[in-house]
């Protein structure tokens, strides 16, 4: 679908994983820039921090000690969201409308090393990390009162992130998550009626094109999928129509290690500096009922626009209206397979 029209005009693209659309407007990425520059924090970090709650041997605020662990260190979130003895109740007060929600929330250290991001570590470090993430989806998927597991991680401050030593997210809990049941209603109704997975679908249809392409091995595609929102946004799909991460035998875990790797490091490349972003991975609800039309996949929300002090506010417009966004999803392709 080569179409000038998509480069230089005003235009919306339709999202099939969750049935909204996006704005996109590739003339406003030439008018000049005179508003907020973030600070950026380069600094290089030692790769152990005795004030660090999350380096191994270190204290947590709540008083427990680390283990002086090597590899991966998941523990329960010390300030966790979600509560698993909260009580269930309910408030229906004519347009007063409440419901108790019961979770568990994890924290998942990628490594000893506190300078480490996924961007440094070998593809074979990150494989660990992934065989936790499928551990912790089992565990937690098992027990009766959690319904969904998201996996997630906060890069760098300007995305939240409370504290510096690399690590994710868990959040498991009752009820499906807002973006989680937008996937779930849409893909449904497009195996229901095809018998397929969509995003398999959209996969053979983007690996033809091959417009958005950024890497792909024997299991994995890396793109920047055509609804993309966020300006340098990517998404990890397994070629292969999987539901959950725990379908991956060990082969396909280290094909899908190597494509966190390969794209965390080109992140890194484009303003050369350590890229924040915001990811997860989405799946399968835990609620043992057939989502055999679910098609796991993994996204990057990356903010940064013209440079690395330079980030994308989701405001006025996007808040109000819809998300827009300046640079099309085929300039961000070549910008970053410029620098693999």
């Amino acid at each position: 679908m080569k179409n000038s029209d998509l480069q230089d005009y005003s235009h919306k693209r339709f999202n099939i994983l969750t049935g909204e659309w996006v704005l996109v407007s590739p003339h406003r990425a030439k008018r000049p820039w005179q508003g907020q520059n973030e600070a950026v924090n380069d600094e290089k970090r030692p790769e152990y921090d005795e004030t660090c709650y999350l380096c191994a041997g270190n204290t947590r605020i709540n008083g427990e000690v680390n283990p002086k662990y090597k590899d991966v260190f998941v523990f329960s979130n010390d300030f966790a969201a979600l509560q698993s003895d909260s009580p269930i109740f309910s408030v229906n007060d004519g347009l007063l409308i409440a419901e108790s929600e019961k979770g568990i929330c994890k924290v998942v250290c990628f490594s000893p090393n506190h300078s480490e991001s996924l961007a440094d570590m070998t593809p074979t470090a990150i494989q660990k990390v992934v065989f936790a993430w499928q551990r912790e989806y089992r565990e937690l998927g098992n027990k009766d009162f959690v319904n969904y597991v998201q996996i997630f991680e906060n890069k760098g401050s300007v995305m939240g992130c409370s504290n510096p030593h690399p690590h994710g997210q868990i959040w498991s809990q009752s009820t499906l998550p807002n973006e989680v049941e937008k996937k779930h209603v849409q893909q449904l109704k497009y195996y229901r009626e095809n018998n397929k997975s969509i995003l398999g679908d959209y996969l053979f249809q983007e690996l033809e094109k091959n417009e958005r392409i950024i890497f792909q091995n024997d299991a994995f595609v890396v793109l920047v999928p055509f609804w993309a929102v966020w300006p340098f946004e990517t998404m990890i799909v397994p070629k292969k129509h999987q539901s959950n991460i725990l379908e991956m035998n060990e082969e396909e875990v280290f094909f899908y290690a190597e494509a966190i790797s390969v794209l965390t490091k080109v992140y890194d490349k484009i303003f050369n500096t350590s890229f924040p972003y915001s990811s997860g991975i989405h799946q399968a609800p835990t609620n043992n009922e057939d989502n055999s039309h679910w098609h796991w996949h993994m996204s990057f929300y990356p903010p940064l626009l013209r440079s690395a002090s330079v980030k994308k506010f989701m405001v006025g417009y996007e808040m109000f209206g819809t998300p827009q966004r300046d640079i099309t999803a085929e300039q961000a392709v070549k910008i970053i397979k410029s620098l693999l």
